[in-house]
């Protein structure tokens, strides 16, 4: 299995963790949220291998998430749903998502990068 990167191009958060990638002499797949977004399946998969709060996979910034007011109803959706509802649109997952042998992070924070190449 090799290296997952999952962005969104016209991300500047994306841009600068995909030259971090190339600064590092990482090999990678590129994967592009919008055209392809992750399935329910691949989802829970990264969830479960991540040990993250459900929570870092939603882009809580994004319009959509706040159009449909995701942060008053998360709380009391079952995790099921959770993961339903990332499934419908690669603008509700929180990118960039890196997926590599070692774990699963989403966001670009440098430190927590290093620890999966």
């Amino acid at each position: 299995m090799g290296n997952l990167f999952v962005e969104y191009p016209k991300c500047s958060t994306c841009k600068k963790a995909k030259q971090w990638l190339f600064d590092h002499n990482v090999a990678f797949e590129d994967r592009d949220i919008k055209e392809q977004n992750p399935t329910e399946e691949e989802l829970k998969g990264w969830h479960e291998r991540s040990g993250l709060d459900i929570k870092r996979f939603f882009n809580t910034s994004g319009m959509l998430y706040k159009e449909m007011k995701l942060k008053d109803r998360l709380p009391e959706m079952p995790l099921e749903e959770k993961y339903s509802l990332l499934a419908t649109d690669g603008m509700l997952v929180k990118r960039p998502i890196l997926v590599t042998e070692k774990g699963i992070t989403t966001g670009f924070k440098p430190e927590e990068w290093e620890k999966l190449i």
